[in-house]
């Protein structure tokens, strides 16, 4: 493993320990040259598992395509890694589950916006727009409407995402 600080291949790992979800395994390392410690993650790669894009075409599912969608739909907002990690092993093992070898796109974007409703509903917002490919404001309210009749949402606590006059 390359030191994340000067680049050096040789380090020790220090502890290793199974990860709270116990899907993957985290593990401590120092660099040998720098001293530097950092924290690695070791995880099943799922080669097996194709997703069907819209457009038909296949292609190999990736647990960091997924992560880099979260990322975006929360950025500049007050959501921690760990939440986002969380939500993606659990979609992962979600349809893992299933047992199947070839799952459309159509399935994975609900199980996304289902843990970012939980999760942030502004985010929710941003995923939505992206994945439904919005092409009028009138469809931003209808899901911001949805939102606002979710049970659980205190008002309070999560103000209007848009001023009304």
């Amino acid at each position: 493993m390359r030191c994340v600080k000067c680049n050096s291949l040789l380090d020790k790992v220090i502890d290793s320990r199974t990860s709270k979800d116990g899907f993957s395994i985290r593990r401590r390392r120092e660099c040998v040259d720098c001293g530097f410690r950092f924290t690695t993650y070791e995880q099943v790669e799922r080669s097996d598992l194709l997703v069907v894009k819209r457009d038909q075409t296949r292609e190999p599912f990736k647990r960091e395509k997924l992560l880099g969608g979260l990322i975006r739909a929360c950025e500049k907002r007050p959501v921690p890694l760990e939440v986002l990690e969380t939500a993606v092993d659990e979609i992962i093992n979600e349809i893992s589950a299933e047992g199947i070898k070839e799952i459309p796109s159509k399935i994975i974007g609900p199980k996304v916006m289902a843990r970012l409703k939980d999760i942030d509903p502004v985010a929710f917002v941003r995923y939505a727009s992206v994945y439904r490919q919005f092409q009028e404001v009138g469809e931003f309210n209808e899901v911001i409407e949805s939102l606002e009749q979710t049970p659980g949402i205190d008002p309070i606590l999560q103000p209007d995402l848009f001023e009304r006059s």
